[in-house]
């Protein structure tokens, strides 16, 4: 990956973890059944989350997909627990350590579509990781301006994306103009309207 170090890359995923992190803090007890995507609740898209980090240390272990699959819980109640915000933190943690080990982002991980490098990997859940902290801040009311180094950085990556967009993974995106801050041309790339 040319545009960022690892040492970047690694500095951009625990930022985008932190920013994430901060709006599963604000969800009030009474928001967790509310929608924040169709089809999802704020508990599914934490959950989703959740379950995304908790791959990461086999995959990062060479481990392949289908070995992993059904591994971890698949239902939100079981993985997000008693206290979603500890489940969520105890998730991230592992998938922050896992890509800090030493030569990580050398590995390749194979996913369900193929191998990918994990520089490649950690600069996907970078990108999905802000562009989930709009959504959760946007289904709960909090704060949806996102760190604008993490826009930038998700912008490159949703550069690369084609253009209708990643079927099962990322909505085809929206026009909006050119003079569109980075914040809305990044969420109009996935598909939401900022």
């Amino acid at each position: 990956m040319s545009d960022f170090s690892p040492v970047e890359l690694l500095e951009l995923f625990q930022r985008a973890q932190n920013e994430f992190t901060d709006r599963v803090d604000a969800v009030e007890p009474g928001q967790w059944d509310d929608e924040a995507l169709p089809g999802w609740t704020v508990a599914d898209l934490v959950a989703h989350l959740v379950n995304e980090a908790l791959w990461v240390p086999p995959l990062l272990a060479g481990e392949p997909v289908d070995l992993i699959e059904g591994r971890f819980p698949d239902g939100t109640d079981d993985l997000l627990g008693d206290d979603p915000f500890t489940g969520w933190e105890t998730a991230a943690d592992g998938a922050l350590s896992a890509f800090a080990e030493d030569d990580a982002l050398k590995r390749t991980v194979h996913l369900s579509r193929g191998p990918m490098p994990a520089a490649e990997y950690i600069f996907e859940m970078t990108a999905d990781l802000t562009v989930h902290a709009w959504d959760l801040a946007s289904a709960t009311h909090g704060d949806t301006s996102l760190d604008g180094e993490l826009v930038t950085a998700a912008l490159v990556y949703a550069e690369r994306l084609p253009e209708d967009g990643v079927p099962g993974l990322f909505e085809p995106p929206l026009g909006v103009p050119p003079s569109a801050s980075p914040q809305t041309r990044l969420l109009a790339r996935f598909g939401r309207r900022g």
